[in-house]
């Protein structure tokens, strides 16, 4: 691990910056109203996981934001990622005092000073706190991670350990997909450990950049093997703090039965398809190889066997991580359910619900 140091104004801008990196921490709106620093690599607050990602190494790194707030907090976490990182201080305010260009008004220092102070919390200086998920299937890890970096300050960090080998792979891709930082990530006889730091909160992203990355389940097939494979997206999603919905039509309405029987007044016609189709979870069926019931027994064993999550657990984890669960009330009319028949905790929408949450998402799957 590199030394964090730092660097006055006046020495950065007498450097010969050829052999070397700039980071620009500032947002576009106060480049393009101070002035850009040419050749520099550009650093948002939003995006500051991936962004950092793209700092070439084994170069002298000097960081630079408006007022040396926040640059001198991402020294720390460059050095700590082995760069030969130096903060300019008093950021571009100073740099240009330091050209003997007109100085920003004391007003102007101040209100990017509290800017920078109010997105970016002290990075803590604790030691990682501990999650062990080791044993868990996906989406466990990642779920694991999530939750506790979820209740953790901007700067804290976990040290998480996994026996699953694809959670090398996923970590690396919802660090760079949720601006979390990947400090450090080995493999020792099977274990995998990993330390990552909190770099944002998902407020700081804004609601548009969350809902530009929502995601949109359609969930039409009510055969087992496919529900799992959506809750355990839908799970993924909801870890990396997307909006996620789930919208439940035809004979996907039969997952989000209640198994016990429920006395509701229904016709003839309705009461043949209750009696026709499987009431909840446990009566599911697979799309291949069910052999009159006995493979989606052989689907649960095995699931029970490797530690994975039961369907029922993955839908209870799905709701209690705001996934959204929404049921077609056309598709409900069609097939004689009734709300009392469904689970708890479920809205109740028409297709119009589906398209808006649909336009809103970067994926939606069709299942």
């Amino acid at each position: 691990m590199s030394e964090a140091r730092s660097i006055s104004a006046a020495e950065f801008a007498a450097l010969d910056l050829s052999d070397a990196v700039v980071v620009d921490l500032r947002e576009e709106d106060q480049i393009i109203a101070q002035g850009a620093i040419p050749g520099a690599v550009k650093a948002s607050l939003a995006h500051l996981g991936t962004d950092l990602g793209q700092v070439p190494q084994g170069f002298p790194t000097y960081v630079i934001c408006a007022t040396g707030n926040l640059s001198a907090q991402v020294v720390e976490i460059l050095a700590e990622r082995g760069y030969e990182a130096y903060d300019v201080e008093g950021g571009y305010a100073a740099l240009r005092s330091a050209r003997g260009e007109d100085p920003e008004s004391a007003a102007q220092v101040a209100e990017e000073l509290a800017r920078e102070q109010a997105d970016v919390p002290e990075i803590a200086a604790d030691e990682p706190v501990y999650v062990d998920a080791r044993g868990l299937k996906c989406p466990g890890p990642i779920v694991a991670t999530a939750d506790a970096l979820r209740t953790l300050p901007v700067g804290s960090r976990v040290r998480v350990q996994a026996t699953e080998y694809a959670f090398a792979s996923d970590l690396r891709g919802w660090c760079a997909r949720t601006g979390n930082l990947l400090e450090s990530l080995e493999t020792d006889d099977g274990t995998i450990t990993a330390v990552v730091r909190r770099a944002r909160t998902s407020e700081q992203n804004g609601s548009a950049e969350e809902e530009r990355h929502a995601k949109t389940f359609v969930i039409f097939s009510g055969d087992l093997d496919k529900t799992i494979a959506a809750f355990i997206m839908a799970n993924g999603g909801a870890a990396m703090d997307r909006p996620v919905t789930m919208f439940f039509t035809f004979w996907g309405l039969n997952i989000l039965r209640k198994p016990e029987k429920v006395s509701v007044a229904k016709t003839l016609i309705e009461r043949l398809f209750g009696w026709m189709m499987p009431r909840g979870t446990t009566k599911l069926g697979l799309s291949r190889m069910n052999m009159g019931g006995m493979g989606p027994k052989m689907i649960r064993w095995l699931m029970r066997e490797h530690g994975i999550s039961s369907l029922e657990e993955l839908i209870a984890d799905a709701q209690a991580h705001g996934v959204r669960i929404v049921a077609c009330q056309m598709s409900m009319d069609i097939m004689g359910i009734k709300k009392e028949e469904l689970i708890d905790g479920i809205d109740y929408v028409g297709v119009g619900t589906m398209l808006a949450s649909a336009e809103q998402s970067d994926l939606t799957f069709f299942i």
